[in-house]
Parts: structure tokens; sequence; C-alpha cells
């Protein structure tokens, strides 16, 4: 009964989850615009633009492991924001 309950939770975090990092993306596509023309103006990017945006894809490859029944560690929001996966230097 355990699984077959966690894939009907699959529903609900897929589609809360889905709207909250669809919104997200958006913003992301508009940080990538702004730290490309600030690097291409300033000759440097912003750190914290980048950072921010990785966050984002950490949680989009968190959701879709789960989404695709590999783990049933929920995906925020139903849990804490996974650390970043890569380790990039600023």
């Amino acid at each position: 009964m355990g699984e077959r309950l966690e894939a009907l939770m699959r529903i609900i975090v897929g589609i809360v989850t889905g709207i909250i990092l669809g919104v997200w993306k958006i913003l992301i596509d508009l940080f990538f615009i702004i730290n490309f023309i600030w690097t291409l103006i300033a000759g440097k990017r912003i750190a914290e633009l980048a950072t921010l945006s990785e966050t984002w894809n950490t949680q989009w490859y968190t959701y879709k492991r789960y989404m695709i029944f590999l783990t049933n560690e929920r995906p925020f929001p139903f849990t804490n924001l996974t650390p970043n996966i890569s380790k990039f230097k600023r």
C-alpha cells in the first residue's frame, strides 16, 4: 500500500512543484539575460544570479528524480531545498 500511496502523491507533488518550478524558471531565464548583458558590458558576471540559477537547476533535478520513480524523496516545497549539486567556483 505504501508504494501505491506514494505513486498517487506524485500527482499532487507534480502539479504543485511543477507550477513553482515553472514560475521560477521564468525568473531564471530573466536572470540569464541580465547576467549575459551585464557580463558583456562590465566584463564580469553577477555570481549571485549564477548561484540562484544553480539552485533552480538542483531543484529541477531533484523533482525529475522523484517524478520518474528513481527516489521517494519529495522535492521542494514538500521538503527543504536540496543543496546545490555542482561545486562551481564563483
